[in-house]
């Protein structure tokens, strides 16, 4: 944990920086006041639920939402944010970003593990970019490293979404993983090191094949111990370990690639959450092949097989959002080189998934609050919830390139950004 030890210090030194961009960044961003109000007037919201309010004022006090109105008083007090013209939404949570992997001094792939000052930093200008993109709620499953920058988010010391991260993933490794009591006194240490969920591979890397690296009983007592711990999990599984997590009773299946429709609807029947990744995933590995070939687990025969993949990912999906009943939650698996592109996976799950496009906003909101076990405090604009709330210069239920164009964001009733409408091109990658 030493590691982790220094990352925090720099963290801690971090703060005053990032405590000053926050606000200065937009020239309007601020802390607010215990109990201050804040009015914001919009002409479209997407509750995060799936309905649409026209013509609503959203009355934030403090940190939370006091108060949603439609049809409101056109002689009412003036708007501190007049966000009309504009499509209003819950700020996003992606159940899935690894918010601390980085490339290296050498621009290679140096993951998650960094202790070095840029790791530090790199990692601060990972969050920071993630919440201008208007992810204010992200699941990092799961590094050491998380943990800190968790905490200085979460202390305000740095301005980025707030964390929920694993700490040390459960590695599958058959019979070397350990006993059932092993694997019960594993997932315990992790709750006293601080994790927020439990992170469980139970198959291999889809570039390996994805075979099952665990087996019933040992998933079954990850799971269950997990939930004696008050603790949700999370299961990268391929093939045969989807069917195997659902039947363990874990909480959420990652990735899923080759999952049957028969698995599909036992997750539906069973309340399993799916988390597929439709395309900026592999997308970005393609993009950053040179600084990935070569690094630990990146091969060029992996790189041949994730191109075979890509499409396997998009039927997956497909299916997915086919299944009656089957809660598809909003994750990107983001590393190095897609942190502040989160948003592009609604755009894939659209485009080549199928999703509907209130669907896909709202498992980035209400459905992936539940998921998170957080629907009593985000996932959408309704009063006694954090006020976190962002606006798209677009409608992304007739556009959904609009989630590029995130112009306002306020998380917890702090507004990080507030751009003219029409200062983000068209096309945008990284948010500005």
């Amino acid at each position: 944990m030493q590691g982790v030890k220094i990352i925090a210090g720099i963290l801690g030194v971090l703060g005053l920086s990032g405590m000053a961009q926050r606000v200065s960044a937009q020239g309007q961003a601020q802390e607010p006041a215990k109990g201050e109000r804040i009015v914001i007037t919009a002409s479209a919201v997407l509750d995060g639920k799936g309905k649409v309010l026209r013509d609503a004022r959203i009355v934030v006090e403090g940190e939370k939402i006091a108060a949603v109105e439609t049809k409101a008083d056109a002689k009412a007090a003036p708007a501190d944010y007049d966000l009309r013209g504009l499509t209003v939404l819950p700020g996003w949570i992606d159940a899935h970003a690894h918010i601390t992997w980085n490339f290296g001094k050498d621009g290679k792939n140096a993951g998650m593990g960094g202790t070095s000052q840029e790791d530090a930093y790199q990692s601060a200008s990972n969050a920071w970019v993630t919440l201008m993109a208007g992810f204010t709620t992200v699941q990092s499953p799961g590094a050491a490293n998380d943990i800190p920058l968790r905490d200085a988010i979460a202390k305000g010391k740095l301005a980025g979404p707030r964390i929920l991260t694993a700490v040390e993933p459960l590695f599958g490794q058959g019979e070397k993983t350990g006993t059932p009591e092993e694997i019960r006194a594993f997932v315990r240490k992790q709750k006293q090191a601080g994790a927020d969920v439990i992170k469980i591979f139970a198959s291999q890397s889809i570039r390996q094949g994805g075979g099952m690296t665990l087996s019933q009983e040992q998933l079954n007592a990850a799971c269950d111990e997990a939930k004696k711990q008050g603790l949700r999990t999370l299961v990268h599984a391929y093939k045969d370990a989807v069917r195997a997590a659902t039947l363990a009773g874990c909480t959420e299946i990652e990735h899923g690639t080759l999952a049957t429709d028969d698995d599909l609807k036992l997750m539906a029947e069973k309340g399993t959450y799916l988390d597929p990744q439709a395309g900026l995933i592999i997308e970005n590995y393609l993009l950053h092949k040179e600084q990935y070939l070569g690094t630990p687990g990146y091969t060029a025969e992996g790189f041949a097989a994730m191109e075979k993949i890509l499409p396997m990912n998009h039927e997956l999906v497909q299916h997915a959002a086919k299944t009656p009943g089957l809660k598809i939650v909003f994750g990107t698996d983001a590393v190095a080189g897609a942190h502040g592109r989160n948003a592009e996976e609604f755009i894939d799950r659209v485009r080549d998934g199928g999703v509907e496009p209130m669907a896909a906003m709202v498992s980035a909101n209400s459905l992936g609050a539940e998921a998170l076990g957080m629907a009593d405090q985000i996932g959408a604009i309704a009063p006694g919830l954090q006020a976190d709330i962002i606006a798209l210069d677009g409608d992304p239920l007739k556009d959904i390139t609009a989630v590029r164009r995130v112009v306002f964001v306020m998380k917890g009733g702090v507004v990080y950004k507030n751009v003219a409408r029409g200062a983000i091109p068209v096309y945008a990658g990284a948010q500005p």
